[in-house]
């Protein structure tokens, strides 16, 4: 939302806060149901079933028809081809092994580039995210593939723990629902439109708590999503402050690794099990954790390869490697061989005592983050979301230095000045209030051992008020 029309909404009663959420859910539920959206539903849960050699050959002529498509339409991809072949190289782009590894960097500086050319970016639901690595992208959706997606997220999400998404339930996100600065609930907007709860993650804190219970008692909440850290965080000052909490038909994670310890505590809090999802907004992979505590890769979004880490080799079978993906998917913004960022080791086929046959996904690692604290014990969760795709900059880390000391070190591009840095202060304000903000373009930003870096690093000592 362009910061004048964040402003005007923070203004604006409760009610009409509510209507605006949910003329927004609209247009989002268009996007994510079709007509055909239960029979998605159904036949995506009967694929749950299919063995590997069906899936194998389902794949092969999956990829044959994205790859003929990225070579043929895709702008980006037919001129890599095409210069390949000018140089003589006959290399045949119906091999997977043929195609170079696409990196974030390269669909950040031209990503209309990789949609089709019999496509219009207009007519396709606009998506950007900072990514778990701090690079801004923007992505296109077509409405196919938004609803293939969908269809997905709501046979093994929620079907799968007997959930529907005709049932209210609660999410607590990154958005802006309510200001900062806000001392007093409402802390959440109602979205009818998808009976969605938006809960703030910036106002979590022990004496709030209540407030967070107390209206999903009143919007009869079923079930909750959203990150690890801020569902614990609500749990732990439940068990803290010896408050009664709602219990859930589930709690569903995403954005954020789940550890141990936040499984424990999430699903004590709110008597229900804990379930993780593993997705993108550039819709290459996807997976979710069934009863049995696996999770499972779904083939239909994307193929995953597992890369060594030194050079493009794949990685040895069961070895944890850089995931490399490519969506089978969003055929109309195609990304072949594209490195996530995390790392992981490749799906393959094995029992699992749910009965399903997709195959397991081994646990995924690179997208752990420190929690940024307020001076007053805030969690501030993801207040990476003001790093916009729209700012120009290649990537960006938010660094907590002290207390009330937050520096942003960010490596500029093209049409940097210091109104970027500007905005940045302003957005991050919003987000975290009265912190002193540093702004610091630098030429690189430090990797760790593993090619990665943290978008957000707290080196203050400073720790949240809840249990670990």
């Amino acid at each position: 939302m362009k910061p004048a029309l964040l402003s005007l909404y923070h203004r604006a009663p409760y009610g009409i806060k509510v209507a605006a959420a949910t003329a927004h859910g609209r247009r989002l539920r268009s996007w994510r149901e079709g007509p055909e959206a239960d029979r998605l539903v159904r036949e995506a849960l009967e694929r749950d079933h299919w063995t590997g050699e069906r899936w194998r050959l389902w794949e092969q002529d999956a990829l044959e028809r994205l790859l003929h498509r990225a070579v043929t339409h895709v702008p980006y991809y037919r001129e890599h081809w095409s210069a390949r072949r000018r140089r003589g190289d006959r290399a045949s782009w119906r091999e997977l092994s043929n195609w170079p590894v696409l990196t974030k960097e390269e669909l950040r500086r031209a990503p209309k580039a990789f949609v089709a050319d019999d496509c219009d970016p207009r007519s396709m639901l606009h998506q950007h995210t900072s990514g778990t690595t701090g690079k801004p992208l923007n992505l296109w959706w077509s409405r196919r593939a938004a609803h293939r997606w969908h269809a997905l997220v709501e046979a093994r999400v929620r079907r799968w723990n007997g959930l529907s998404r005709r049932e209210p339930f609660a999410m607590l996100g990154g958005q802006l629902v309510t200001p900062f600065a806000r001392r007093q609930p409402p802390y959440w907007v109602w979205n009818a439109a998808l009976k969605q709860l938006y809960l703030s993650s910036y106002h979590l804190e022990p004496d709030n708590a209540r407030h967070y219970f107390e209206a999903m008692r009143r919007y009869g909440v079923l079930y909750a999503t959203g990150y690890p850290s801020s569902l614990h965080a609500l749990a732990e000052f439940a068990r803290e402050r010896e408050l009664e909490v709602p219990i859930l038909k589930a709690a569903l994670t995403n954005s954020e690794p789940l550890y141990a310890h936040q499984r424990a505590s999430i699903g004590r809090a709110y008597g229900c099990p804990v379930r993780d999802m593993y997705g993108m907004a550039e819709i290459v992979v996807g997976a979710s954790e069934c009863a049995a505590g696996t999770l499972h890769a779904w083939p239909e979004v994307g193929h995953v390869e597992a890369m060594d880490a030194d050079h493009d080799g794949q990685a040895a079978e069961g070895e944890a490697g850089r995931l490399v993906c490519t969506g089978l998917l969003n055929t109309d913004m195609p990304l072949v061989r594209y490195e996530t960022g995390d790392r992981g080791s490749s799906p393959r086929t094995a029992a699992c005592a749910c009965g399903r046959l997709l195959p397991r996904m081994g646990a995924v690692d690179g997208r752990a983050d420190d929690v940024l604290i307020s001076p007053s014990g805030r969690r501030l969760a993801s207040p990476d979301t003001a790093l916009k795709a729209s700012l120009p900059i290649r990537e960006a880390q938010i660094v907590q230095e002290g207390p009330a000391l937050l520096r942003v070190r960010l490596v500029p591009s093209a049409g940097y000045d210091a109104s970027t840095e500007a905005e940045i202060r302003e957005a991050l304000r919003a987000r975290v209030g009265e912190m002193e903000i540093l702004v610091e373009p630098v030429e690189h930003i430090a990797r760790f051992a593993n090619g990665k870096f943290k978008v957000i690093v707290n080196q203050s000592g400073e720790r949240a008020p809840v249990a670990s």
